[in-house]
């Protein structure tokens, strides 16, 4: 007889999140007298059309979204849903489950017109069986999948055709709050559809389960079916795929200009990765850490390291338990999450710069990213394990606080399914000691505990379960 999970709480561990909705009410500067100056809301006046009558020159953004909006497409995916038929259960007592078609829409951006390559987000494609891809000049293809990062929301896809046009790349490390920005996109399905506004933030993070975040928030309308789509400067230049917008009061409140977009740069170098390896490969400090203030000067928040991991990049730092992280690279550190944002954020083998506080005194360390590990073969850690597989809980969920190790499979027969582990479990709790990650998982085991009692989370209960 199978061990069963012993029951103690339950608990729902989904979370509620505002509707995705944003605006911009854009009022248009008088056009200048003068042909040949740069007016000062950035549109060269040589790119202006005569206002008949007047003489004057009226500023427009036509000339560069012609250049532009060829390389945006409409992406419509199908996935095929297997549900229950209520009536015929009623009538039958049985259940017949029946094949129901979920469609969706967004966007995305020719990058590589010779190959074919789109960017787009990842939760445009995610799950799709079907996806297709419709040009401005009206032809549609199958798109095949070649890629995607769920914890940055970019994926890659391909189509096979000719006489495509695509956006070159702008350095989005340049961008400055009140640059001009334009959005295309095919919001709702109208089709393609154009919004302009300013940068009004760059390096925006916190937003709960997008993933690894250094979001450019624009004002321009991003609205759903956006996703996906681009973000350009002036130039006509890519500097943001369009992620997301938010409205706490959800969508029919209307839009309130809290547009956000990934950055060119970092788009970039996850379509480098996924192209080279098929994944994302990712660095850890080896290293946990939770929101603290320093004792010496109360009101300056940190990331107080909670543990250091033995052979990490941490410890050869130098890093201590205790520490108060207060930069990274330049950049202000002010929250674990924030800290573990960052790591996610940076290539493998990055170098990382630190300054932190240890009691009164102030260091500076620098320390290299090392690869963490994907996914773990479970027996490798402790037999009573064996034939289950562990990754970490993606980033996107432990934004919204969501923590442990999910096992991910486990196989038919095997001592793991012998002993009630199930796929879909998440991993809590060890011999009473929390467990945050699989490098946090990994250490515990490392002492080869004589007693191993698991703490799971399974749907909406949560429970004990030992491994024997």
């Amino acid at each position: 007889m199978r061990p069963t999970l012993r029951t103690v709480a339950f608990a729902l561990l989904g979370t509620a999140t505002g509707a995705l909705a944003a605006g911009l009410y854009f009022s248009q500067a008088p056009a200048p007298a003068e042909t040949g100056k740069v007016p000062e809301w950035g549109i060269p006046a040589a790119q202006a059309a005569g206002t008949p009558g007047t003489g004057q020159a009226m500023p427009t953004l036509a000339p560069m979204l012609d250049k532009v909006t060829p390389s945006v497409v409409n992406i419509y995916t199908k996935q095929r849903v297997r549900v229950n038929n209520p009536i015929a259960e009623f009538f039958g007592g049985g259940r017949y489950p029946q094949e129901r078609i979920s469609q969706s829409l967004g966007s995305g951006v020719i990058v590589d017109a010779a190959r074919g390559l789109i960017l787009t987000n990842n939760h445009v494609v995610e799950g799709a069986d079907e996806v297709s891809v419709s040009l401005t000049d009206g032809r549609t293809f199958e798109a095949q999948p070649v890629g995607s990062d769920p914890d940055t929301d970019i994926a890659v896809i391909r189509i096979s055709a000719t006489g495509l046009q695509a956006l070159p790349m702008a350095d989005s490390a340049k961008l400055r709050v009140g640059d001009y920005v334009v959005a295309v996109g095919n919001p709702f399905g109208l089709g393609q559809t154009v919004t302009s506004g300013i940068v009004s933030a760059v390096g925006r993070s916190g937003l709960q389960g997008l993933g690894y975040q250094n979001f450019i928030q624009t004002d321009a309308s991003i609205n759903p079916g956006n996703s996906g789509g681009a973000l350009v400067n002036l130039n006509g230049e890519l500097v943001g795929i369009n992620v997301a917008s938010f409205n706490p009061r959800g969508s029919a409140a209307g839009n309130i200009g809290l547009g956000f977009a990934i950055p060119s740069n970092l788009a970039k170098e996850i379509m480098r990765q996924l192209m080279a390896y098929g994944e994302v490969r990712r660095g850890s400090l080896g290293l946990d850490a939770e929101t603290a203030q320093t004792t010496e000067q109360p009101f300056v928040k940190g990331a107080m390291v909670t543990r250091v991991y033995r052979g990490s990049p941490a410890e050869a730092a130098g890093i201590r338990p205790g520490d108060v992280i207060l930069q990274a690279n330049g950049q202000r550190i002010e929250s674990g999450e924030a800290l573990s944002n960052l790591e996610g954020l940076l290539p493998l083998n990055a170098p990382v710069r630190l300054q932190l506080m240890r009691g009164a005194q102030r260091l500076e360390l620098s320390a290299q990213l090392k690869a963490a590990p994907k996914e773990l073969d479970a027996g490798q850690l402790d037999p009573r394990l064996a034939g289950a597989v562990l990754i970490d809980t993606p980033e996107r969920y432990r934004q919204t606080g969501m923590r442990g190790v999910i096992v991910s499979k486990v196989a038919g027969g095997s001592r793991a399914e012998r002993n009630g582990l199930e796929a879909g479990d998440r991993i809590l709790v060890l011999n009473r000691q929390s467990v945050a990650d699989l490098a946090g998982l990994r250490a515990l085991l490392s002492a080869s505990p004589r007693r191993l009692e698991l703490g799971l989370a399974r749907g909406r209960q949560s429970g004990y379960l030992e491994m024997r």
